[in-house]
């Protein structure tokens, strides 16, 4: 592993992801296997004046005991420390660090409702940390670090030492660490990701029709004053940051109640340890009306079924074929590497700020402009290297937007 990239990954984190302002806290959520970097994390934050970092240590296979073993009360509860643990930070201004590295086939055989629960009572408890994060109220940044379980994954054929340090790898590659100036080069990715947004600033669309030879065929209304993102954002005090590295991507809110036709995942999805394989959608109003899946069916049920907004969606997000991430040819099993290869669609809650003024709407104002809430956020992936989307601008004419897999504007 290269020192020098570790340690530039881990400023790029700080400096770039959240941008931590001096005198704020940070805090990282961090599975244990990973404490190493988390600690550079630290060491990195205080080095730029943090206040406070304070870090909740994961173990998912101590998560995957209780799902097996704990009482259903048990895992239909959410203690009130650990609410407050989230809640008291967010409202006083923290930055957060999400460090995503989970075993995909961790959770193999785990009865996928009892995981559910667990997830569905603390979606209830920390509604207002997420809905902070969703509105950019708090700067946050969701990162990935190799573990063992997870680069045997995506390299089988290594060894335990050869997979990890091949994963490390393609890590600093995708995040620019591996740059003489990661920052920099950062806010030149982030300034290539908005010209394109200029595009759709300039030459708005009102629907999207999405066509490729896996069965794709799908038909997304946008509602009126939808704003596409990608790249970078802005928190309320106006300081940048980046919400996902690696990040290619850029986004917008479908109409809850516009959506028709049917759509083909083109990737499998890791959801809580569990896989997800050749699976597909069908909509009709918005509303997801029927699913299949090959592998993980009980798992897509119930994503779908967590709440009334988690059969519709939430997010449409395009990456074109021909990008760095896609061009690396390896299926992670991560959604934050693999959304970044393709184009995706999110079941459940939209984000506020795809929508003008949305970051001040009440609820009932986003319901009405056509903007889906939900407990969750689950992003899977659609992209295809024959996908082909028209959209439909406001004086109903047709344009093309992706061809062979990639934009054409």
């Amino acid at each position: 592993m290269n020192n020098q990239y570790l340690e530039q990954y881990a400023r790029l984190i700080v400096k770039t992801g959240v941008n931590l302002q001096k005198d704020q806290t940070l805090v990282i959520f961090s599975p244990i296997e990973v404490a190493s970097f988390t600690r550079l994390i630290a060491q990195c934050a205080y080095d730029e004046g943090a206040k406070d970092v304070v870090v909740r240590w994961e173990d998912e296979q101590l998560s995957k005991i209780k799902y097996v073993s704990a009482p259903d009360e048990t895992l239909e509860t959410v203690p009130e420390w650990q609410k407050e643990f989230y809640l008291s930070y967010a409202r006083e201004g923290a930055a957060f660090v999400s460090i995503y590295a989970e075993d995909p086939e961790l959770m193999k055989g785990v009865d996928s409702s009892r995981i559910q629960k667990a997830s569905k009572a603390m979606g209830t408890a920390i509604r207002e940390y997420r809905e902070r994060r969703m509105n950019n109220q708090n700067r946050w940044v969701v990162v990935s670090v190799p573990t063992e379980a997870w680069a045997k994954k995506v390299f089988p054929e290594a060894s335990e030492t050869e997979a990890v340090e091949r994963l490390w790898e393609v890590i600093f590659q995708t995040v620019r660490a591996d740059k003489e100036n990661p920052v920099e080069a950062w806010k030149e990715h982030c300034q290539n990701l908005k010209k394109r947004r200029v595009y759709f600033d300039e030459n708005p669309v009102k629907s999207l029709h999405i066509q490729n030879s896996l069965g794709t065929d799908l038909q997304v209304e946008l509602p009126e004053g939808n704003i596409w993102l990608g790249g970078s954002e802005f928190s309320p005090d106006g300081v940048e940051f980046v919400a996902n590295m690696p990040t290619e991507e850029l986004f917008t809110v479908p109409k809850k109640t516009g959506v028709n036709g049917k759509v083909v995942a083109s990737m499998p999805l890791n959801h809580n340890g569990s896989l997800i394989e050749n699976f597909s959608l069908e909509f009709k109003d918005g509303k997801v009306v029927a699913f299949e899946a090959e592998k993980g069916y009980e798992t897509l049920k119930n994503i779908v079924e967590t709440d009334e907004g988690s059969c519709y969606l939430g997010e449409l997000a395009l990456v074109p074929y021909n990008s760095p991430i896609s061009n690396l040819n390896i299926l992670f099993y991560n959604t934050l590497f693999d959304e970044n290869a393709s184009c995706h669609l999110a079941i459940g809650k939209a984000y506020p700020v795809c929508i003008k003024n949305g970051d001040k709407m009440s609820k009932e104002e986003l319901e009405a402009a056509g903007v889906n809430d939900s407990l969750t956020h689950v992003d899977f992936m659609f992209g295809t290297e024959d996908l082909t989307i028209t959209g439909t601008t406001m004086n109903n004419e047709e344009i093309a937007i992706f061809r062979n897999g990639n934009f054409v504007i």
